[in-house]
């Protein structure tokens, strides 16, 4: 039999002194943070539908695959050989393969399918988990996901499109969808000249027989492959949500005319349109001059999942570097037992701990609030705005220090690092910046005061537990006693402060004492570092390095 191993012999040296090559390996088997999550967050099924899901996405195959589908970006196809227009995108098989994994396991549907008894945990884990694959495939994943609460703000659009979005199948046919076995949802809200402002938009809306026609341009089309878009466009009522089939009644292309495919800086697995309406087809969804507050329910979704996917981005490098550095010697000794290192490390492991907490917590109150949980609703308000904003604020730096841990190797292509950091950005970007989360935050607390004492009681669980954690909630129940244009120009450390001080409550009530103690005196105390890798001496190293996949 043929060897293919790779070969550590060459001409001029031999290969030494690097980490064993790659091999199969389960993502939700070797992520205590995440089992730990699960068991208290979940019940018992969402644990047992994804341990098949663990295993693909730590294979070398799924691995390949996600490699694949970013280094094989998609292409813009307008015409065909006729020159008939065509508005259409074609992606690598590779791209095909993981929205199979996907959604042939209804990971976009378990949300709904199961809502109140875990689907939100269960979808938002294994959102966490395909990200280890590759994140650019998430995006429609999460459209699709995250279209359901629009839908049912028109009873006759849900049953209309529902059971194609609910399927557990990926159909990528440009067909009509009636004719489809299953259905994806893109979004189109932005426009050029408005950004986050939605309400500038210009794209417009006139009534016609049996529907509406749309007339526009959106500046950022998600998913431009969809079956159908939910947008936005103006009408004599004010700014109405429409829903947009890629195929008109008639069963003819719907006039969405593709101006061009972004040449984005990370993201590169995933398409993003400038598109044209051209008198395109549309069905008014919710209340006429309502489709904001429409369409937010779809970006609370989306927020959630925007929130957990560079956490799992996170996990991803995290696990790259505890492999290199355990693998990899310098100055007489493996990496992984350098102190420097080991603190480094494992202040990434807290990162990620404290990431993957918070995101299921989240994933929690969504389910409690689809229950009529009255806590549980006030924190579904709040918790996505504050883990979006933070996690993603982490997450840049945290890849870099990655990179940094293998050296040269993490920064060039072939590593999983250098694709992880450039997609680092991205969802800090996308359902909203970093400036509009915030203000979203002031939004929430002024308007819901229900939010700020669900928070409250969150909080008293762990009173006394740790005097950092007692002061900062002591200074930031000072500082919200300010008046809201007080508040506003410090937005951003409220948000931040909010979601540490969250993240160090469910660590302190959910994880060895000493991890939730390093967790608040690295993040809360007086000595804070903006750098990863500075801990308290006594941080518990070893017990932390030791929640790691060995």
């Amino acid at each position: 039999m043929q060897d293919h191993a790779p070969r550590d012999r060459l001409a001029t040296h031999q290969v030494l002194n690097q980490p064993a090559p790659a091999e199969d390996r389960d993502a939700l088997a070797d992520d205590q943070p995440l089992q730990e999550a699960l068991r208290r967050e979940a019940p018992d099924w969402v644990a047992r539908r994804l341990a098949p899901l663990g295993r693909e996405v730590g294979s070398r195959r799924v691995q390949a695959l996600g490699e694949a589908a970013n280094r094989h970006p998609p292409e813009l196809r307008l015409f065909d050989r006729h020159g008939r227009r065509l508005d259409e995108v074609v992606y690598h098989p590779a791209y095909h393969e993981l929205m199979h994994l996907a959604m042939d396991h209804g990971w976009q549907a378990v949300a709904w399918q199961e809502e109140g008894r875990g689907g939100h945990q269960a979808h938002v884990a294994a959102l966490y988990l395909l990200t280890q694959a590759e994140p650019g495939f998430c995006c429609p994943v999460t459209m699709t996901h995250a279209a359901m609460p629009v839908l049912r703000a028109s009873p006759r659009v849900l049953a209309q499109w529902s059971p194609g979005l609910l399927a557990w199948d990926y159909d990528p046919r440009a067909l009509p969808a009636p004719r489809k076995s299953a259905l994806t949802f893109g979004m189109a809200m932005t426009e050029k000249q408005g950004g986050s402002d939605v309400r500038a938009n210009t794209t417009r809306a006139e009534r016609v027989e049996g529907g509406w026609r749309l007339t526009g341009h959106k500046w950022f089309c998600s998913a431009p492959m969809s079956d159908a878009f939910l947008t936005l466009a103006q009408t004599d009522d004010g700014l109405g949500c429409f829903l947009v089939p890629r195929f008109a009644p008639d069963g003819g292309r719907n006039p969405i005319e593709l101006q061009r495919l972004k040449d984005k800086c990370g993201n590169r697995a995933n398409a993003s349109a400038e598109i044209e309406y051209r008198g395109a087809w549309a069905e008014a969804v919710g209340d006429p001059g309502r489709g904001v507050a429409t369409i937010l329910a779809m970006v609370q979704q989306t927020r959630l999942d925007a929130a957990t996917a560079p956490v799992g981005m996170m996990r991803q490098a995290l696990v790259e570097a505890w492999r290199h550095v355990q693998g990899r010697q310098a100055f007489g000794k493996r990496l992984a037992e350098q102190p420097l290192m080991r603190t480094l490390v494992a202040d990434l492991a807290l990162e990620v701990e404290a990431g993957v907490a918070l995101s299921l917590r989240t994933a929690r109150a969504f389910d409690g609030a689809a229950r009529d949980d009255a806590h549980e609703r006030a924190l579904a308000r709040l918790l996505p705005a504050l883990a979006k904003y933070w996690h993603n604020k982490r997450a840049p730096g945290f890849l870099a220090e990655a990179m940094e841990c293998l050296g040269g190797i993490g920064y060039v292509e072939e590593s999983p690092l250098a694709r992880l950091y450039r997609e680092a950005p991205v969802n800090s970007i996308w359902e909203g910046s970093g400036n509009v989360i915030c203000l979203d935050v002031l939004r929430v607390l002024g308007r819901h005061p229900e939010a700020r004492e669900a928070m409250t009681r969150e909080f008293a669980a762990v009173q006394g537990e740790s005097p950092e954690l007692d002061r900062a909630l002591a200074e930031l129940e000072r500082q919200l006693g300010d008046a809201p244009e007080a508040l506003e120009p410090r937005a951003r450390w409220l948000t931040q402060r909010l979601a540490q001080c969250l993240q160090a409550t469910l660590l302190l009530r959910h994880t060895p004492a000493p991890l939730g103690q390093a967790f608040c005196r690295s993040r809360l105390g007086e000595a804070v570092s903006p750098a990863y890798g500075v801990l308290p001496r006594e941080a518990p190293l070893d017990a932390i390095l030791a929640r790691l996949p060995s």
